[in-house]
């Protein structure tokens, strides 16, 4: 099953976690992802959410190239903070592989978060964002970077 990020974007929790669910854990990407937060899932906050959160807060995350770790990439001036160890192992959602992000021994700020990554996608992730372990709060994607966009598209930007 293959997706765009502007499929995830319009879907509601219920289909991101059939997506996810039915997607494999893909390999652990490396070097620097462009991430879109999905959160109010199936609602008309998802798009203006998104754009806020990317301009304000988060814009994705780098992998480290050697692994097992990563950073994410943070406000406006892309700052590279919040540490987290990266390995393949169970979902909480379904106990199927997945690629975990473990912030609990890297981070003071985001103990308590634990990402869930799947490929959706050539070169697209979907992500559940857990709080301690017990509670999804939200989804997001990660997408490899286009170097050239083509017709006027914005790098980072999701085209749709």
């Amino acid at each position: 099953m293959s997706c765009t990020e502007s499929d995830l974007l319009a879907a509601d929790d219920g289909r991101l976690e059939e997506v996810f669910r039915a997607a494999p854990a893909g390999e652990v990407p490396r070097g620097p992802m462009e991430g879109t937060a999905i959160l109010g899932a199936g609602t008309s906050l998802v798009q203006p959410i998104a754009a806020l959160v990317r301009l304000a807060a988060w814009r994705g995350k780098v992998f480290s190239p050697e692994g097992g770790y990563l950073s994410n990439r943070l406000g406006p001036f892309d700052a590279l903070a919040v540490l987290a160890r990266v390995a393949p192992g169970p979902s909480l959602l379904d106990e199927r592989e997945c690629i975990v992000i473990d912030y609990s021994r890297t981070s003071l700020v985001a103990g308590g978060v634990r990402d869930e990554i799947r490929q959706v996608g050539p070169g697209l992730y979907l992500g559940a964002i857990w709080l301690f372990g017990t509670s999804r709060i939200g989804w997001f994607t990660l997408r490899t970077p286009e170097t050239d966009r083509g017709a006027g598209g914005a790098p980072g930007r999701p085209e749709g």
